[in-house]
């Protein structure tokens, strides 16, 4: 009984009035006092809430019942339409199984149907309509006939028509698919007025004949079929799909506004479901003041007793003000003190701690019981460092303590240790006596730590900058001062500036700033206006100097860059590229010499055709001289006679000098020299000397030249010896094969071209009808010493792929294929020019063929 009492007792008046009484003497007395001036207002708020949640709950009950009403009486309406739809759909069905049945003409269809829309005045019009769109019969409401109803439905568009996709033709092709009665969307007939079809498929023994079309007027249905006591109550709408309103119960004035109603009810329109829905709309009645006068009164009642509560409140404000600014100041020094990530500590003028903010205790690791008190040594003193804290002590209460601080180390109380930076200030009272002292201290471990990481870092870079063997500077823009200069730079210029502007081209500070700036500089006077942020986004081209002082070649690379103290500065990297050089010089001495060499060895092989061309002018010359011998010994010869058969010797002497000047002049040792060049004048004499080689072997050459080429800047005899050895070497492979004469021949084509990759070249080209070119025999062609020939040096094709590739040029060569049949092989080299668009469009069209 005992156990079971206990709970009764404390829930007595006494127990319960000794615990508030307990719990209002521990609240304070600003507390107190604003419980005490709550306490009535709020039961004054709890009153009027309590009279306004009645009244509300009387609302939503009224309201309630409104709703239910609204739903009520449209599931009625639904209801009502819904039976008449089926028997409108179970009558159309019976129609139509008697069209298909009976075999019923027009004129006992529009009898029949006549009958039912006279009984049904919902349903506006019947109509038959054929399986490929054609009205057969209609009957109206309006008493048109048959004959002229199909006509106007044809000029009106409300029936299905061939070539159209509106509601009526979507209906027409699902009862044609589904094979059952089908609701259409709603559309406008030819009186303006909203209605929908139902069309029921006629299906005979061929299967699919047409339907019968019943259209409603939807006006008419709500008129006839919702029930009065349903429509005096709430107002019943069809809207469509888009909740537009297509019909209603009630009539809206014209021009006027329909007001929204605040309980509204949708259900669909069964059995259509073609998107059409009933809406039932109610309206919440008004308040009056009459009614509700009740609730005024209490409001103004329970608005007096506020006011008054407010009074006593503003005056129990104004006394709490002024303890809680002092509160407010109190606290927000205190929150700023433990907000602070640095570590304060303040000491009386025994240097015993008076206190410590919590960033101090968690830098420590200390509670604030454990320092508050204490005096020298501190326990966060090291203790092989504890007469060296003591000693720093001394000297910041002495006032000598460094501007910027002392770096002591400091212990936790794990016994870890981390550095720290202490700052101490006098600590001034509000009438300017000095309590004692203020100390700061902040954590620089990870500082320190990122100093050396720094500091290593750079000691690794100086020291890789050193070792390198290319030359290192960087420059101050403006002024030209020498910030960087690496051992290599020190051991070639010293550490004069100057070594920097003749790598940079001349100038101190740099060469002239990146193309694509200067129309952003114009207006900058000097280079401390330049934009960095450009300049040191932007490289430089690399490119080789030669410096005369110490006969050495540079390749120097440089960019822009922002230095340390964020002026513009120019950094270059000069690497040493003098015994390249030197090797590229002693290379294209040896490539000269192969060139003449194999010129020399052309003309070797072409030896015995030269001798065999020279043998003709001499023969003719020794001719001649006999001749005029013998009839100046017979005095037979007149003056006439004597000066043509001179003059066709000096013919025959010069057509001799001519060979002999040009295979001299293409085996004379000399230095390359470009000049400009006609690619005419070179295909002249490079055929006239391989002419005297293409006539040993009895194989034509065709010529063709392009007019009006642009000028090459070419050496001539290098371009003349390709072009030779090019069709020696077709020759060969002719003569090789013992092709029949209709192959013997050779063509070469120059032609200008011009591609987005390498732009303007003239293009020579020498294609034979031999046998063509292996595979592996392409791959490996412009190897040295590669010959498909039994005493070849393989050295030509080498040569003249170096000869090209010198002039920045490109060759190539390439089988010719008549289907799976090689049936020659084409060369092809190009020399870049200048070519006017204009001229490579209109392109010679004459070509000068010579066969020899």
């Amino acid at each position: 009984m005992s156990f079971l009492s206990r709970p009764l007792d404390s829930l007595s008046p006494e127990p319960l009035r000794r615990r508030l009484a307990l719990w209002w003497r521990r609240q304070s007395p600003a507390r107190q006092d604003r419980l005490a001036t709550l306490g009535p207002l709020v039961s004054v708020l709890l009153f009027l809430a309590a009279i306004i949640s009645a009244f509300w709950y009387l609302r939503n009950e009224e309201i309630d019942r409104e709703m239910e009403s609204v739903k009520r009486d449209t599931e009625i309406a639904q209801l009502a339409l819904r039976s008449r739809l089926i028997d409108n759909q179970e009558q159309l069905v019976r129609l139509a199984r008697e069209v298909v049945t009976r075999q019923v003409d027009s004129q006992e269809f529009v009898s029949q149907a006549q009958a039912l829309a006279a009984e049904r005045p919902e349903i506006s019009e019947i109509s038959w309509v054929t399986g490929q769109m054609a009205c057969r019969a209609r009957v109206s409401n309006v008493g048109q006939n048959a004959t002229n109803a199909c006509q106007i439905t044809a000029e009106t568009g409300s029936l299905p028509r061939a070539g159209r996709s509106g509601p009526p033709e979507q209906a027409f092709n699902a009862a044609r698919q589904r094979r059952q009665p089908v609701y259409s969307p709603p559309l406008i007939n030819s009186q303006g007025a909203p209605v929908f079809q139902i069309q029921v498929p006629l299906m005979d023994r061929n299967g699919f004949a047409g339907v019968l079309v019943g259209e409603y007027t939807i006006e008419a249905l709500l008129r006839y079929h919702v029930p009065s006591e349903v429509a005096t109550r709430h107002v019943i709408s069809v809207m469509d799909g888009d909740e537009h309103s297509l019909s209603s119960t009630v009539t809206q004035m014209p021009g006027q506004v329909a007001r929204r109603a605040a309980i509204v009810h949708y259900v669909p329109l069964a059995p259509a479901l073609n998107g059409l829905v009933l809406r039932g709309q109610g309206w919440r009645a008004g308040l009056t003041f009459v009614d509700n006068i009740l609730f005024w009164m209490v409001v103004a009642l329970a608005g007096l007793t506020v006011w008054m509560l407010l009074g006593t409140w503003r005056h129990m404000r104004r006394r709490t003000q002024i303890q809680n600014a002092l509160t407010l100041e109190t606290n927000f020094r205190r929150a700023m003190e433990n907000s602070m990530l640095t570590g304060m500590r303040a000491m009386d003028m025994e240097t015993r701690i008076t206190y410590v903010n919590p960033a101090f205790c968690a830098m420590t690791g200390f509670s604030e019981s454990d320092l508050i008190g204490r005096t020298p040594p501190y326990p966060f003193w090291p203790n092989d460092r504890r007469e060296e804290n003591a000693r720093l002590l001394q000297q910041e209460l002495q006032g000598r303590s460094p501007s910027g601080g002392v770096e002591v180390r400091i212990a936790r109380k794990d016994g870890s240790t981390f550095d720290a930076r202490v700052y101490v200030s006098p600590l001034v009272d509000h009438r300017g006596k000095q309590t004692g002292w203020m100390t700061s201290m902040t954590n620089i471990t990870e500082a320190k730590r990122v100093r050396d990481q720094l500091s290593a870092s750079h000691e690794r870079f100086t020291t890789v900058l050193e070792g390198l063997d290319a030359a290192v500077s960087v420059l101050g823009v403006q002024p030209p001062e020498l910030l960087f200069a690496n051992r290599s730079y020190r051991m070639w210029f010293g550490a004069d500036p100057a070594g920097h502007a003749v790598l940079a081209g001349g100038q101190l500070g740099g060469s002239t700033p990146p193309r694509g700036l200067d129309e952003d500089l114009d207006a900058v006077d000097d280079y401390s206006g330049l934009p960095a942020e450009a300049l040191t986004e932007t490289g430089s081209d690399p490119r080789e100097v030669y410096v005369e002082s110490l006969d050495m070649w540079f390749d120097v690379r440089s960019r822009y860059l922002a230095w340390t103290d964020g002026r513009l500065a120019q950094m270059l990297i000069a690497t040493d590229i003098t015994t390249r050089r030197r090797a590229e010089a002693l290379a294209a001495q040896q490539a000269e010499k192969a060139q003449v060499t194999s010129r020399l060895m052309t003309m070797g092989e072409m030896a015995s055709s030269v001798a065999h061309e020279l043998n003709q002018p001499l023969t003719a010359i020794a001719n001649y001289c006999n001749g005029m011998l013998s009839r100046v010994r017979g005095d037979n010869i007149d003056k006439e006679s004597l000066m043509a058969a001179l003059e066709k010797t000096a013919k025959q002497a010069d057509r001799a000098g001519q060979i002999i000047h040009r295979i001299r002049a293409f085996v004379k040792r000399s230095e390359p020299q470009r000049q400009p060049a006609n690619a005419a004048a070179i295909v002249e004499d490079a055929v006239e000397l391989a002419g005297i080689e293409l006539r040993r072997r009895n194989v034509a050459i065709h010529t063709y030249v392009a007019q009006r080429l642009p000028q090459m800047q070419v050496d001539p005899i290098l371009i003349e010896q390709v072009i030779m050895n090019l069709l020696k070497n077709a020759a060969e492979a002719i003569d090789n094969a013992a092709l029949p004469a209709s192959r013997r021949h050779i063509e070469l084509r120059v032609v200008p071209k011009h591609s987005a990759e390498l732009g303007g070249q003239i293009e020579f080209s020498v294609t034979d009808m031999g046998p063509g070119l292996p595979d592996e025999v392409i791959a490996r062609m412009y190897e040295a010493f590669f010959s498909t020939k039994a005493d070849g040096l393989g050295i030509g094709l080498g040569l003249c792929r170096s000869i090209v590739e010198s002039h920045q040029g490109r060759i190539k060569a390439e089988n010719l294929y008549n289907g799976p049949l090689v049936v020659g092989c084409r060369f092809a080299f190009t020399i870049p020019v200048e070519i006017p668009r204009q001229e490579l469009a209109a392109g010679a069209r004459t070509e000068s063929n010579s066969t020899l």
